[in-house]
């Protein structure tokens, strides 16, 4: 007969706050301010407990499962990336390719217009998410934004704009493609 025996453990992350950062943890819900910028993001948090003093958060759980030990993470991982954004912004760079049929790439407004991707006469449009700048410069186009998140979805916005289903990729190669994401080349 065996008997599992559930291993709970009491779980502890510190998070240093660096200097001219303030957070503040209320209900789930955390601002991170600072250099004149400020993030907000909700936790469903559950059994873990945030505590916010003398320059560090503190995320921890007494007798955590495996769930608290992801939650943990996830939201250790959240508050390390906002509290990164409002130092310093967070950068993607695409590329436009194309092979035969030049594309017409331009931002209008909170969109991105792509016209005549593989000769298409229909306009393709790829969304702006808010607290995001788009550059184009000739067949690169850079996102910024001091939210990673509203970076990265932006970047993957264009990508996903410029999917092919239903052909082979190998003599089809035209699209957007993500190049660099955070100063990671791809």
């Amino acid at each position: 007969m065996l008997i599992s025996i559930k291993m709970n453990k009491d779980l502890e992350r510190v998070i240093e706050i660096p200097a001219g950062v303030e957070v503040s943890f209320n209900d789930g819900e955390a601002v991170v301010k600072g250099n004149g910028k400020e993030l907000t993001r909700s936790f469903d948090v559950g059994k873990v407990k945030v505590v916010v003093s003398d320059g560090k958060i503190v995320l921890s759980a007494k007798g955590a499962t495996r769930r608290e030990s992801k939650m943990i993470g996830t939201i250790w991982a959240h508050l390390k990336n906002m509290i990164k954004g409002v130092g310093e912004e967070f950068v993607y760079t695409l590329e436009i390719c194309n092979v035969h049929f030049p594309m017409n790439v331009k931002a209008e407004g909170d969109k991105i217009i792509i016209k005549s991707f593989l000769g298409e006469t229909t306009i393709r449009e790829s969304r702006i998410m808010p607290n995001s700048k788009v550059e184009i410069k000739g067949s690169q186009i850079t996102v910024t934004s001091h939210d990673i998140e509203a970076a990265g979805q932006t970047a993957a916005n264009l990508e996903k704009a410029t999917r092919l289903t239903g052909r082979d990729r190998r003599i089809f190669q035209d699209g957007i493609f993500i190049t660099n994401k955070c100063g990671r080349a791809i």
